[in-house]
This record gives C-alpha cells, sequence and structure tokens, in this order.
C-alpha cells in the first residue's frame, strides 16, 4: 500500500486517539445499544457494562476536534478554512451516506425503512431541517461540529480568532454554564453547542498553549473548561436513565473525562515519539468513515450473520469488515474526490474573490 507521506506537522499520536474514540463508540452500539434498543436481536451481556463507557467516545472526538480545528484555522483565511473543512468532511459523508441508503432500501426491512426523500434531505448534512430523519443516528454529532465549524469561521472573517481567542472562549463557557445551569434553552444549546462546548474549548485552549505557550488566563480556561464538562458530561447520562434505565455513574464518569482530558494532552506531549508512517495515516483517514458508516449497516449485517456463525462471531467479524470498508472508502474514494475537489473549490474561491475586487474597484469614483 503506497500512502503519501503526511505533513511535517501532522501528529500521529491525535489520529490513534480518534481511531480509539470511533471504536468506543462502535463497541457501544454493538455491544450495548444495538440490545438495548431493539435493533439486535442479540444481547451481550458479558460486554455490555464495559460497553456502556463507548458512548464518551463521542466527548473525545469533540475534545480532539477542538484541537484540530484551533490548529486549521491558525494561519489562515476564513475563506481557505470553510473549504478546507467542506473538502474534509462531505466526501466520505456522501460516499457513506449513500452506501447507508442503498443497503437500507435493499434489505433494511422491516428494521430501518428509507426514502429518495430521506435520502435528498440529507445530501445537505441537516436532513431534520428538512423535516427528515437522519440516515443513519450517528449523524447528530456532525450537525453540531458543523455548527462548530460555523462559528470559528465567523471568528475568522471578524478577526476575534487572532486577536481575541482567549475571551470568545471565555464568553463561550460563560453561555454555556448559562444554559445548562439556569435557562435549559434547546435552541440555545444547539446554536452554542452548551452541552459539549466546554469539550471543544478545551480542545481550542489545549491547542493555544501548545502553539503558543502556558499563560495564567490559558490554563484558568482549561481548567474552567474541564470542571464546566464534568457537569454538562451529565446531560447524556440523564437521557441514558430514561432511555434504557442504566448509565455510567456521576463519579465514572469525572474519571473518565480526566482520562479523556489526559489522553490528549498527552497526545500532544508524545507526539514525537510516534511518527507518521502510512499505517498511522490510513488508521486516522479510515476513522471518518467507521463512524458515519458502522451503526445502521452493522446492525443489519450482525442480525443476518449472528444465526449462521454465532453472535460474537458475527459482531467482531462485522467490526473487521467495517474497517476494511472504510479504509476502502478513505484510499479510493474519499481522497481522490478530496484532492480533486480541493482543486475545483480553490480555482472557483479565486475566481469568486477576483470578481468581487474588480466589481469593488469598478465601484469606487474616479478622482
Amino acid at each position: 500500500m503506497h500512502v503519501k507521506p503526511a505533513r511535517q506537522d501532522y501528529i500521529a499520536t491525535l489520529d490513534l486517539l480518534r481511531l480509539a474514540a470511533a471504536l468506543a463508540v462502535v463497541i457501544f452500539h454493538y455491544f450495548f445499544r444495538g440490545a438495548a434498543s431493539g435493533a439486535l436481536a442479540e444481547a451481550y451481556p458479558l460486554a455490555a457494562p464495559f460497553a456502556l463507557y463507548g458512548y464518551l467516545g463521542v466527548n473525545l472526538f469533540f475534545l480532539i476536534s477542538g484541537f484540530v480545528i484551533a490548529w486549521s484555522a491558525e494561519g489562515r483565511d476564513w475563506e481557505q478554512f470553510a473549504m478546507a473543512r467542506c473538502v474534509r468532511l462531505y466526501p466520505g459523508f456522501l460516499a457513506c451516506m449513500t452506501i447507508t441508503f442503498i443497503v437500507i432500501l435493499a434489505v433494511g426491512e422491516p428494521l430501518f425503512s428509507t426514502s429518495f426523500a430521506q435520502y435528498a434531505a440529507n445530501l445537505s448534512m441537516f436532513a431534520p431541517a428538512f423535516g427528515q430523519s437522519f440516515m443513519d443516528g450517528v449523524y447528530w454529532s456532525i450537525v453540531l461540529e458543523l455548527v462548530f465549524y460555523g462559528w470559528v469561521t465567523l471568528a475568522l472573517f471578524t478577526g476575534m480568532l487572532q486577536k481575541r481567542k482567549l475571551e470568545l472562549i471565555f464568553i463561550w463557557l460563560a453561555i454555556s454554564a448559562l444554559n445548562e445551569f439556569f435557562v435549559g434553552s434547546r435552541a440555545i444549546r444547539l446554536l452554542f453547542i452548551t452541552e459539549f462546548g466546554p469539550f471543544f474549548a478545551a480542545g481550542v485552549v489545549v491547542h493555544h498553549i501548545h502553539a503558543h505557550g502556558r499563560s495564567l488566563s490559558a490554563l484558568l480556561l482549561l481548567a474552567a473548561s474541564f470542571l464546566l464538562s464534568c457537569s454538562t458530561i451529565s446531560v447524556t447520562r440523564d437521557w441514558m436513565l430514561n432511555e434504557y434505565g442504566i448509565a455510567v455513574s456521576q463519579p465514572h464518569l469525572v474519571i473518565a473525562n480526566f482520562a479523556m482530558h489526559a489522553m490528549l494532552i498527552g497526545g500532544v506531549l508524545l507526539r514525537s515519539r510516534i511518527g507518521p508512517p502510512g499505517l498511522t495515516l490510513a488508521l486516522g483517514g479510515l476513522t471518518y468513515p467507521l463512524y458515519l458508516l458502522h451503526q445502521n449497516i452493522g446492525y443489519l449485517a450482525i442480525n443476518a450473520a449472528a444465526p449462521l456463525v454465532g453472535k460474537w462471531t458475527a459482531a467482531l467479524g462485522c467490526v473487521a469488515l467495517m474497517l476494511f470498508a472504510s479504509w476502502v472508502i478513505w484510499r479510493h474514494f474519499e481522497r481522490p474526490v478530496q484532492r480533486a475537489l480541493k482543486t475545483w473549490l480553490g480555482r472557483a474561491v479565486e475566481v469568486t474573490l477576483a470578481r468581487f475586487r474588480r466589481a469593488s474597484t469598478d465601484a469606487q469614483p474616479a478622482e
């Protein structure tokens, strides 16, 4: 397998952490939530008490995303950042969403059903805004990522990210605390991501310390982000208690939260210990397709295979199948399309900006 060498500022440990987060979510779905929600015919009582913790992989994703997005935004114009995020997210999403649609359309009944209207709405990545459900339930977290990207783009456009980054983080944490502790608005929770904002914010602050050195204000913001996240992390716990009658205890959530923050900081500190070989790059690359692809298709595959090979072989075999399918999507679709889309969007942005500048010059009064 030939993989183009990674850029010199590539941190392989973060890709390994993202893969661990994705696998944690896969384990949660296959060994706990599948049976608890009725999607899987067979339960895994031996694995369920451990798999229960797997949903915290999403929180780890958001923590890593805060670091990576702050890194991506460093030294970029808002249009460069927005284009890079579009190129990064949409090709993989389109491939995985389309595959999920085809599989559900072909063999999803009676567990799942879909329609061309649902597929069309999901092309936007904001299907609920068009009155349709997500093609796969995991897409909710992608929407929160996009909201985060939108705020970062706005902060870059106004110059606030470059000049007032820490002040913005402080305001964001204040809004999150007010909403989660006092207001309880669902609209504010979505608009400002107040439930998961402290995780994104902690990642941004860790990057700030990594790139610009320690300062009292940055360290205090990191501590505030962590403490606030120890509280907001219980929102999902309350949902799980209501939905499944079981959840991770609050003390264990705090311990897990400390471990996640330590993993991010450790991954940055140990960045020089793991080089960027092709295997590490591929493992990081398949993480996004794995996250998008595994749930609904995995449930269908496990249900079909379990009566033939046994539930454990079916589940573990499905994990292996999803890893391989995700690598194929990344290697043979996502990367080539990303390169082509980056070239096309780059030219389109250059042409648009040139026209805008020309129009602005023509509009100026002659002396």
